[in-house]
């Protein structure tokens, strides 16, 4: 304490390290939380209360996840390969594109539907209804006679007695009067039109229950199940997707999962039937009308040769034959193709078969038409599935049809174009087979129409097999219903829920708990203006003689509203944290003015008034006078006369011996303890002419010569100039700083009088420092009581 006092009165202690700043920092933040740990308390009781109550309250949501992979036909095996060949092969799959599919509302719809998820169950819990599924459900509900969007709700009670008791019934949020009995597994009229509960698989006889039922539109329970189904790529360079949904029950979003993947195969098989299908209707008309065309030309053949007694011409013009049998080979493919090019283009343009798909498998041997046939397929594949599921003036429907007769344009000039280059080959076909029937000019014109009736049997004859092949192979296909998907994991997860994360809620909670007073108390410090504690002295180059806690008598007073009496609250022989903190000031003014100097005046003031200043001056002088000094306490504080209030009554006093009414100043002289004072006496209207007047000077120099200690209560500094004449006088100014009422931005200014010397010896005490607090390193009555060997704060030697 001695060489702090002599470095601040060489210019001020050196700042401290930044490790030691940084030390006090945390220090401060320890003792500001365990000042105020009641609302840190209050708070964590509150956030965690609400938190359990959250976690109790929320329903348990728990996660089921499948894993499934996608066979996407880019890599194929020697069977699947051989597959192709015969037209059985699989599509392309776009992950992207089924991975959107499984999402499907109309997928999610067909679910709600098989499962029944348009009716919710519900048992009473303590803090939320609890879900009834599965095992846990006894019983089932069907709502017979209400609309799609129509909601519902009512309550059961199962008896004993295998009856059910229905009532608190509402139809779409209204409350509809009734209430009826009818037997388990009947059908009864109600005013939710007819009503059926029937017993679950899991129903045991004679068993009681309540339950809560409610119906939702089956599309709003599908909408909401999309926002609980997640499906994602599992890798970027595999094909395996993971699905994963969120229920209340675990059962049934096990049995959702399952369902999922059920109809998503069943619509895969549906849609690669259906391209089947439309080849296999194509091909049966076709078989009829050459059948009876191949019917008519063998049927010629025969009554030609019957009535002409056609010979045996081949053994006429080998050679020309052979020439001619090539050629007719030729044109004969040729004529296939083209025939099947104007059947497709015919096919097309018709206009009977616009919604319909294009035979995919028609003999044409172009890979570019064989190509836009089946983008051509594809797309009126979604035209019709989205015009399945709502109506022409759909924009995607327009978009798609639009789309549709472009590449209709597109075929047929593929299909002419196709065509003339097929005609040209026929031709120069033709050129040869003519020299090859000019070489057998002599051949009688009979075996030249048998040879040309019997071409158009061989080309009929060639397209009914090829006809019959391709149809075999497409009934094939259909009966081959392969999946384009293969079930890896089945659904799992864990049991514990997912939603709410108890230990992630109680976390936050308790960190909402310590952050919300630790930041209002950072935020209170911050936005405090004023002197706060010891911190805020501690780089002040004025002298620090040491800091008064306030007094907890004081604080109860304020508190209840009541105004505080003053009174002397150093007494001997006691060892509370007030009479220590006084006498360790003592110990350091002492210092300041010497040990074995005596005779010393001392004044006291202040920036403000309500400083303390008076109860300073007077509890200080009382432990001066403990020591055994000879202590007079002058209050000349002209304007207020606060010290004087320390006596019971009105007393006249300084202002009246130096106005001159009294002659002499002792008689004035009153007793308080051990101390003596002179009292201010009748508030003079000239407190300033007063202290100019000779008698002034003459009662400091006889005070001081006649007292110990001369301790002068003065007004406060700069807002009257009777600190600065008084300060004449004077050997030491007490400056008195209150904590939480004086502005920080007042300190440098003490500094400066500090510096001027404008009061001599200027030193500064702290008072009113509470007990804990971000500038309060210390609690006093560990502080003071036990340093000094006290035995509590309050409790005497």
């Amino acid at each position: 304490m001695e060489r702090n006092i002599r470095n601040n009165r060489e210019g001020g202690a050196a700042r401290p390290s930044a490790a030691a700043s940084m030390g006090v920092q945390i220090k401060d933040v320890i003792y500001l939380c365990l000042g105020n740990w009641k609302w840190f308390a209050l708070s964590l009781l509150i956030t965690l209360g609400a938190a359990v109550y959250y976690i109790k309250s929320t329903p348990a949501v728990y996660t089921r996840t499948l894993s499934m992979l996608l066979k996407t036909g880019n890599k194929q095996s020697v069977s699947e390969e051989m597959m192709n060949e015969l037209g059985m092969g699989q599509t392309p799959v776009n992950i992207t594109n089924e991975i959107l599919a499984l999402k499907s509302s109309q997928l999610l719809l067909e679910i709600v539907k098989r499962l029944h998820l348009d009716v919710d169950y519900a048992h009473d819990g303590s803090f939320h209804k609890l879900v009834a599924y599965g095992t846990d459900l006894p019983v089932t509900v069907s709502f017979h006679d209400l609309g799609d969007k129509e909601t519902a709700a009512l309550k059961l009670t199962l008896n004993a007695d295998s009856t059910v008791a229905v009532r608190d019934m509402k139809r779409n949020g209204n409350r509809v009067e009734g209430a009826l009995t009818m037997k388990l597994g009947s059908t009864a009229q109600t005013p939710l039109g007819k009503l059926t509960v029937a017993p679950s698989p899991y129903y045991k006889q004679g068993e009681t229950d309540e339950l809560e039922v409610g119906r939702i539109p089956a599309s709003s329970v599908a909408g909401g199940m999309g926002g609980r189904l997640s499906v994602s790529l599992r890798d970027k360079n595999s094909t395996i997707i993971d699905i994963a949904y969120k229920d209340l029950s675990i059962a049934r979003a096990e049995d959702v999962l399952n369902m999922l993947v059920a109809v998503y195969n069943e619509n895969w098989v549906k849609d690669r039937n259906q391209r089947m299908v439309s080849t296999n209707e194509f091909i049966r008309e076709r078989l009829g009308v050459i059948e009876q065309e191949l019917s008519g030309v063998e049927q010629d053949i025969s009554d030609y040769k019957a009535e002409h007694l056609m010979p045996n011409v081949e053994q006429m013009g080998s050679m020309a034959v052979a020439q001619m049998n090539s050629a007719e080979q030729q044109s004969h493919e040729l004529s296939n193709q083209i025939y099947a090019i104007r059947y497709v283009r015919d096919y097309l343009t018709n206009g009977q078969h616009d919604n319909q798909l294009l035979p995919s498998n028609s003999g044409i041997n172009s890979a570019n038409i064989a190509g836009q046939i089946n983008e051509y397929n594809s797309i009126m594949l979604q035209r019709n599935n989205h015009l399945a599921n709502s109506s022409s003036q759909n924009p995607l429907v327009i978009d798609l049809t639009q789309h549709l007769n472009t590449l209709r344009v597109s075929i047929v000039q593929s299909l002419d174009n196709e065509q003339a280059m097929l005609q040209a080959k026929q031709r120069s076909v033709q050129a040869n087979r003519s020299q090859a029937v000019a070489k057998i000019a002599s051949n009688p014109g009979q075996a030249k129409y048998l040879l040309s009736v019997e071409r158009q049997q061989k080309v009929k004859e060639s397209l009914y097999l090829y006809l019959l092949q391709k149809r075999e192979e497409n009934e094939l296909s259909q009966t081959f219903t392969a999946y384009n998907s293969q079930l890896l994991e089945a659904p799992h997860g864990s049991m514990a829920p997912t939603e709410p994360v108890s230990r992630n809620i109680l976390a936050i909670a308790f960190m909402l708990g310590l952050a919300v007073p630790g930041g209002l108390l950072f935020l209170r410090e911050w936005m405090t203006t004023t002197v706060r504690g010891r911190k805020d002295l501690e780089q002040m180059r004025t002298p620090f003689v040491g800091e008064i806690p306030l007094d907890d008598s004081d604080k109860k007073t304020r508190r209840k509203g009541a105004g505080s009496s003053p009174r002397v609250l150093v007494m001997e022989e006691n060892r509370n944290a007030m009479n220590e903190a006084f006498r360790v000031v003592r110990t350091n003014l002492e210092f300041i003015l010497g040990f074995d100097s005596s005779h010393k005046v001392v004044m006291t003031t202040s920036m403000h008034p309500g400083s303390g200043k008076t109860f300073t001056t007077a509890n200080l002088s009382a432990a001066l006078a403990i020591k055994g000094k000879r202590v007079l306490m002058i209050d000349l504080d002209l304007r207020k006369g606060s010290l004087s209030r320390y006596l019971e009554g009105k007393h006249r006093g300084v202002s009246n011996y130096l106005s001159g009414q009294e002659p002499d100043y002792h008689t004035l002289i009153r007793p308080l303890g051990q101390v003596d004072m002179l009292p201010c006496g009748t508030l003079p209207p000239n407190p300033t002419e007063l202290l100019f007047a000779p008698r002034f000077e003459e009662l400091m120099r006889r005070a001081r010569a006649e007292y110990d200690y001369v301790f002068i209560d003065c007004p406060p500094a700069e807002i009257v100039a009777d600190a600065a004449i008084i300060s004449r006088y004077v050997d030491l100014t007490l400056f008195i700083v209150r904590a939480h009422k004086m502005e920080r931005v007042f300190l440098p200014e003490i500094d400066r009088w500090y510096e001027e010397k404008r009061y001599k010896n200027l030193s500064v005490l702290l008072n009113g420092t509470e007990s804990f607090g971000r500038y309060g390193y210390h609690k006093y009555g560990y502080r003071y009581g036990y340093q000094y060997g006290g035995y509590g704060t309050g409790n005497k030697k």
